[in-house]
């Protein structure tokens, strides 16, 4: 897991912070032919090598900085104006399984050791139990109340941004719990309050706020009950 860790923490280094906005926009712009293609993809390997720091993990940070290179050239040649943040997550998704999979083979380990894993298959499971399934569920249990007023109120929020709040706003809850911080969990929902605040008070809509209130409690609720049944699972583990 450190040896992850620290690879994890190259490719933020060489990916984020020690990139600048100039090096992407020539690599956009030239792609294969830019010399900062090439810059950063030695960056990669030698960060990988030092902060793993270990001689034999040379020619493993050496196929990280291949590997990484290949990525990017394949996110550079096939990404177009619309597609920039769809490319950018995949990138970054294929960056990651990269990682892992140059660890499990530094260390002799097989991608089985996951499969026989309990808890990663407890977690991968709960978290995302309350993701798009408790929206369609929550979506499901509240579509009998549906204000007119948040109709007419619809073209002034981002698209789907309810659905992500809500979402995160679950992630966060189940995160507190397995991390036994129970009065985050009442800062979030107080920060939540606030910021819905002024729009039902500017709707004036008793069934608007009841409509988001109940919304709002089911999906808090999902969510602490989700992850105190993680918590219970996790901890009848041998």
């Amino acid at each position: 897991m450190i040896l992850f860790i620290k690879l994890l923490l190259a490719h933020l280094l060489g990916d984020f912070i020690w990139q600048p906005n100039s090096w992407v926009a020539d690599k956009e712009t030239k792609k294969h032919k830019s010399i900062y293609l090439y810059v950063h993809i030695l960056l990669h390997g030698v960060l990988a090598a030092i902060l793993a720091g270990e001689i034999r993990f040379i020619p493993y940070a050496v196929l990280i900085a291949v590997t990484h290179g290949i990525v990017d050239l394949i996110k550079l040649n096939f990404q177009k104006k619309k597609t920039k943040r769809t490319w950018f997550v995949v990138d970054q998704i294929a960056h990651i399984l990269i990682l892992i999979g140059i660890v499990l083979l530094y260390q002799n380990k097989s991608i089985i050791n996951f499969w026989s894993d309990n808890e990663f298959w407890i977690l991968i499971t709960g978290l995302l139990l309350i993701t798009k399934p408790t929206s369609i569920f929550i979506k499901t249990i509240i579509s009998i109340w549906s204000p007119e007023s948040q109709n007419s109120h619809q073209d002034f929020s981002l698209a789907n941004a309810g659905n992500y709040i809500g979402i995160l706003e679950r992630l966060l809850v189940v995160c507190f719990i397995l991390t036994a911080h129970f009065e985050a969990i009442g800062f979030l929902l107080a920060a939540k309050s606030i910021f819905r605040f002024g729009d039902l008070k500017e709707a004036k809509d008793r069934k608007l706020t009841e409509y988001v209130m109940i919304g709002t409690l089911i999906s808090f609720g999902i969510a602490i009950i989700v992850g105190l049944v993680i918590q219970a699972l996790l901890l009848q583990l041998p």
